[in-house]
């Protein structure tokens, strides 16, 4: 079996991504003194625009509904903990797990996946919008925080794990395909972690925010066996203690069975080295086989139950109406683009400049410029 391994002693196992593994930056940067490549990445990623606006960013559900609802920046910390106690447990390289987290969805626009639909389909013909290769646009070109290079100059594996996450896959630059269909381990945990964090997280904030009911729940078996556990050993505990205990247990079945599911694999392939894990046709990181048959339905439900609520899908035209009159209003008028945006509209276009000027909007941005453009008082 696997052995963890320590994270200080400096011995690492050949299908991780240490330092010394690295493929480097664009710009060559000297060592720092007392902190590693992948912790300058994580700390850049920390303070830069980007990262900050995830907190006016829809999840699911539109941040002026509750105090409670999850924004993009909550859901990013929450997979960044997951990722890092995972990247430990099997000896990874854990600070460039959550240099990877921190950084996945930096590239979403305002409201969420409503608003990425609503982009791509207007600028098709600029190429699209891809939220995977825009936040890879975004750590290359779009922050302007240092003076000897653009962007934030991450090392080439927090850069990959963009190209190769889920739909970037289908816009990949040449330089990212050229090591291999998969990312490195750190960043294949951080793909599924992703997955387990937003769906069992979506229960609990349908729950909360009253589009589900437990009774919904029923039929489910990655809900039942838990919530029927937590109902048998704290009868009285009321919903609230029920909900959070269920969730609770999801989340660790989930982790548990990533984590050992991944680690056999690993054991199941001698000689596993940093090329042979980018090489795989498949990603080795995965969840068992009867982990995937509970888990599937819980996401169909989901996509039907939740994502489909009238309630959700008022908002998503909503938000498919604000996206797509910006883009006609700032297309056909360019000088109303800040002026850093209408610069670079000289090098990479008009469409293109307008793109990631809307998609770095937060939601509460983008209803404001609406109102403010279209002359309402408020859309809330």
């Amino acid at each position: 079996m696997t052995e963890p391994v320590n994270s200080e002693s400096g011995s690492w196992p050949d299908y991780a991504c240490p330092p010394d593994r690295s493929q480097g930056r664009v710009h060559p940067e000297p060592t720092h003194v007392y902190r590693n490549p992948y912790q300058r990445d994580r700390d850049r990623i920390l303070h830069c625009a980007a990262f900050r606006r995830l907190e006016s960013k829809t999840q699911v559900f539109a941040y002026h509904e509750s105090d409670y609802v999850r924004t993009r920046l909550t859901h990013t910390l929450e997979v960044a903990q997951i990722s890092r106690s995972i990247a430990r447990a099997l000896g990874l390289y854990e600070d460039l797990s959550e240099a990877i987290a921190l950084s996945h969805d930096i590239g979403h626009p305002p409201f969420g996946h409503a608003g990425e639909r609503a982009l791509d389909k207007k600028a098709e013909s600029a190429g699209g919008f891809n939220h995977n290769i825009q936040g890879l646009r975004i750590v290359d070109y779009l922050e302007q925080r240092y003076g000897d290079f653009p962007g934030l100059n991450l090392s080439f594996e927090v850069r990959e794990a963009f190209a190769k996450h889920g739909s970037g896959r289908d816009a990949m630059p040449d330089e990212f395909a050229a090591t291999g269909p998969q990312p490195t381990l750190e960043a294949q945990i951080v793909d599924l972690v992703d997955e387990l964090t937003y769906t069992s997280h979506d229960i609990d904030d349908g729950i909360t925010h009253r589009r589900l009911k437990f009774r919904d729940l029923e039929g489910l078996e990655l809900w039942d066996r838990p919530y029927n556990e937590v109902r048998k050993r704290f009868p009285d505990a009321g919903k609230s203690i029920w909900r959070h205990e269920t969730v609770r247990r999801i989340v660790n079945y989930l982790v548990t069975d990533l984590l050992e599911t991944t680690r056999q694999r690993i054991d199941d392939t001698p000689g596993l080295d940093l090329d042979q894990v980018r090489d795989q046709r498949q990603p080795v990181a995965s969840f068992s086989d009867d982990c995937q048959a509970l888990l599937d339905p819980v996401k169909a439900f989901l996509i039907e139950n939740l994502y489909r609520d009238y309630r959700v899908v008022q908002m998503n035209e909503k938000a498919n109406r604000v996206v797509s009159t910006l883009y006609d209003i700032f297309v056909s008028e360019p000088s109303q683009l800040p002026p850093r945006f209408l610069e670079r509209a000289d090098k990479w276009g008009v469409e293109r400049s307008v793109v990631d000027y809307i998609g770095g909007m937060t939601d509460k941005f983008a209803l404001e410029s609406y109102a403010r453009l279209i002359g309402a008082d408020s859309l809330f």
